[in-house]
């Protein structure tokens, strides 16, 4: 299993994705994608097996994933306070992988219907959508 964590900012929420999937699937090949260099070293530290940053690597990253998973915001363009190009945004929209978006209410972008989980809850509920589908 090719499991794709965009990330961007600092990287936290990709850093908590990385280490959680490393703990429960330890069969998944992990990519992690920064939308800068911060992010794409924070999850590198946290675990992932291949990491780059940038445009060209979401969008590469896209075609072969089977899951990907980050904030909400990676299918959003010029979301992140304006990381998320159109063309990444679309890339990850346009995948066949299955998407675990987490919802952060953040950039303007404001998801009806969600509480404000801590950041744990929100990988801890992605982690069992994960293995639902693995």
């Amino acid at each position: 299993m090719n499991i794709l964590v965009i990330d961007g900012q600092g990287g936290g929420m990709g850093s908590q994705l990385v280490e959680n999937i490393r703990k429960r699937f330890v069969d998944a090949e992990i990519t992690a994608v920064g939308t800068n260099t911060v992010a794409t070293q924070s999850m590198l530290k946290a675990g992932a097996h291949h990491a780059a940053t940038g445009e060209n690597a979401v969008i590469v990253g896209a075609r072969t994933a089977d899951i990907i998973t980050g904030p909400v915001g990676i299918v959003i363009a010029d979301s992140l306070y304006g990381e998320i190009t159109p063309k990444m945004a679309l890339a990850v929209a346009q995948s066949r992988a299955e998407r675990i978006l987490l919802p952060m209410n953040i950039c303007s972008n404001f998801i009806v219907g969600i509480d404000k989980l801590p950041a744990g809850k929100l990988v801890e509920s992605a982690m069992d959508r994960i293995a639902e589908i693995s």
